[in-house]
């Protein structure tokens, strides 16, 4: 059974692009529905967490937005952070799902027990992964993650590769 589900931002639950206002301002977009996935899982009792290598008041704001309190923002280094995660809420590696689409994604991916990439992530990504979604970051892969994830936990099974 998943009982945490951590994932990379910038890719993943966004298509990747960052719009900068020459001010030090930016915009990032983020998918409802994937925002309706990610409040499902929270509602089954599923931990959320966001795991992104760079700072960003516009990830700040949507994990706000969705009551996601494990926010790491600027991560160097994601599979420490996965596993002091793990550590802290008891949980073991099988009961990790992480989502990430490059390669400072791949260790914490393949730590996890349930490995996903969007279907946009870099091929060795991908290949990497135990399961990858049909749609793209930022555009309902995370919401396909998420409704995997549910089904997985009804059903008592593992996720099953699909590369």
């Amino acid at each position: 059974m998943i009982k945490l589900f951590a994932m990379d931002v910038d890719g993943t639950l966004t298509d990747g692009g960052v719009y900068m206002d020459g001010r030090g301002g930016e915009w990032k977009r983020f998918d409802i529905q994937d925002g309706m996935g990610i409040a499902r899982l929270k509602a089954s009792g599923v931990v959320i967490a966001f795991v992104s290598g760079r700072p960003s008041p516009a990830t700040d704001q949507r994990a706000k937005d969705l009551g996601v309190d494990r926010v790491y923002n600027g991560a160097g280094d994601k599979l420490s952070v996965l596993r002091e995660l793990a550590f802290g809420l008891g949980l073991s590696r099988e009961e990790i799902a992480y989502m990430g689409d490059d390669v400072n994604d791949l260790p914490a991916m393949e730590w996890a027990g349930l490995g996903i990439a969007p279907a946009n992530a870099l091929p060795e990504v991908k290949a990497a992964s135990d399961w990858v979604t049909n749609s793209c970051g930022g555009h309902g892969a995370v919401r396909e993650a998420a409704e995997r994830i549910l089904e997985l936990n009804a059903s008592g099974a593992k996720g099953e590769s699909s590369h």
